[in-house]
């Protein structure tokens, strides 16, 4: 007689944990891994800097950009231009996918409305984000719309990109399948377009989001008084570099925790996937 084996069903295991993470090669979580590298990179830098290799005038030494950080914190001002900056990022950024998504399943769905509206958008997107500033100011001024409808603007163009290519690239057998069951177009893109389209657009979300956290700069130069890009150019103005890295340093870590919830998310609703990668990546 044979021993029955047990396998535990896929559905029960965190389909946002895949097995490298849960159960890896080393014994470590892989987010683990992915700190070898800064750490390393920052333990260099500070004993360059203290070896006189590095010019600290020019390049803070971590623990003298630490130490700004912690001064911002303990005024209070650090979590004030956190907040600001996060705000402008969250709202520009669902109104651009919000958008993005809307003319990218239109132009995936409907090859006429692609033929009308595909060149222009395509053409618009070559347009550096800095060429766009003055003209924002001129149509909204100075103030909070103008920063965010350039961030919106930033994170459109990859969402609507990816959307409108991971449509039309969707395999037509699904399609003649739905057409056979007899589902219209909104149905077919609920039941069928969508759902197969979803991994792809999931990475233009956070292609979306990450030029989001880079448009933002551009807009809080825009003659904004709180936020992390007003850091830097306080910093810049007073000749103070650790005042510099440090709100570059923000942004990196902001910019990361943001993507990781965004893709923390997209694994639970892609959890039906059996693929090589892992779905969240660290």
């Amino acid at each position: 007689m044979t021993q029955a084996t047990t396998v535990e069903p896929r559905d029960q295991l965190d389909p946002g944990v895949t097995a490298p993470e849960r159960n890896g090669k080393n014994g470590a979580p892989r987010w683990v891994l992915g700190l070898i590298v800064p750490v390393v990179a920052v333990v260099l830098w500070e004993a360059g800097a203290r070896a006189g290799l590095v010019s600290t005038r020019l390049m803070p030494a971590p623990s003298e950009i630490a130490a700004t950080l912690a001064g911002l914190a303990a005024n209070g001002v650090l979590f004030g231009h956190m907040g600001a900056t996060t705000a402008r990022v969250l709202v520009g950024f669902v109104i651009g996918a919000a958008v993005g998504t809307v003319l990218g399943a239109a132009t995936g769905v409907a090859p006429r409305f692609r033929a009308l509206f595909d060149p222009t958008l395509q053409a618009l997107r070559n347009i550096p984000s800095i060429a766009w500033t003055p003209l924002f100011i001129l149509w909204f001024g100075i103030f909070e719309t103008s920063k965010i409808l350039m961030i919106a603007l930033g994170v459109f163009f990859p969402v609507y990109l990816t959307l409108s290519g991971a449509i039309a690239s969707v395999d037509r057998r699904l399609v003649e399948v739905g057409r056979v069951y007899g589902l219209g177009t909104t149905a077919l893109v609920g039941r069928i377009l969508f759902p197969a389209s979803l991994p792809t657009y999931l990475i233009g979300l956070r292609n979306g989001l990450g030029l989001g956290w880079m448009f933002v700069v551009a807009a809080e130069f825009l003659g904004a008084s709180q936020g992390l890009g007003y850091l830097l150019v306080d910093g810049q103005q007073t000749g103070r570099a650790a005042l510099i890295v440090a709100s570059i340093v923000m942004f990196a870590v902001l910019g990361k925790l943001s993507d990781r919830l965004l893709a923390w998310g997209g694994g639970r609703l892609t959890g039906w996937q059996d693929g090589f990668t892992a779905k969240a990546p660290a």
